[in-house]
């Protein structure tokens, strides 16, 4: 409790986030949260504060496959005797309320379910103080080398083992190359004629709009190498320069 307090006279604290849900089987059906796993960090030392992740039980157990996919996928059986949403929400909530939302692809994806699944209760959601996608920020810098934006391949790229495709593997496995990408962009920016860095300009962050599928360039900062992070609703972040070192020089 003291890091935490410490933490927040200085600044939002920063929660990643990931969530593991159904996958519909036909247009317009609910999409369901399965498992939500969090871990919240300092951002002036990238501390991790506490952390927290849980199996969730659908109302409907039909809905989840009585077989996964994918190695360690979750089942029917593996959340059959899980606390249902509910049952978790205030937990949940203290996470994430107030709060720099932070993950991979969260602005399309984990940020609607979460608040869905809050809708759907009757609760209130959880409101961020900002969100940092980390989808968009390493595409504009990374999207050239490291092939497609998924987070097993930019794992595969760091030889960081292979996405489990579970909420806690997969916060934790998204601030290693969040750290990774930081390292390197820092060196690149420090020393670029001695490593023969290749132009930093990349193209921005494309994606898709709901209405006739075409896509679309928001501008987006670059990680670690600007000032100011994107955040939602059109607001920034300032940040120091010794949180920008730290950032950068994380491992």
């Amino acid at each position: 409790m003291l890091k935490s307090s410490m933490c927040s006279q200085n600044g939002a604290e920063i929660v990643f986030f990931d969530l593991e849900t159904t996958v519909p089987r036909k247009a317009g059906a609910r999409i369901w949260v399965l498992e939500f796993g969090a871990i919240v960090v300092c951002p002036q030392k990238l501390e991790e504060l506490e952390s927290y992740c849980t199996l969730i039980r659908p109302t409907d157990l039909s809905v989840v496959n009585l077989k996964s996919g994918r190695v360690d996928g979750i089942t029917r059986g593996a959340v059959r005797t899980a606390p249902k949403f509910e049952d978790v929400a205030d937990r949940i909530y203290g996470l994430l309320n107030g709060k720099v939302w932070a993950g991979h692809n969260i602005h399309r994806f984990d940020c609607p379910r979460i608040r869905e699944a809050f809708v759907a209760t009757g609760r209130a959601p959880p409101v961020p103080v900002g969100t940092i996608d980390s989808l968009g920020i390493l595409t504009q810098k990374f999207g050239r080398r490291a092939g497609n934006m998924k987070m097993a391949t930019l794992a595969a790229y760091f030889g960081l083992g292979e996405q489990k495709h579970r909420s806690m593997d997969d916060v934790r496995m998204n601030l290693e190359v969040l750290k990774h990408c930081a390292t390197v962009l820092f060196l690149e920016s420090s020393l670029p004629d001695v490593l023969g860095c290749p132009s930093q300009e990349s193209p921005p962050v494309a994606t898709r709009s709901r209405t006739n599928g075409s896509r679309k360039f928001p501008p987006i900062s670059s990680l670690g190498c600007h000032k100011v992070l994107p955040y939602a609703r059109n607001t920034t972040v300032q940040m120091t320069d010794g949180q920008i070192d730290i950032l950068c020089k994380a491992r």
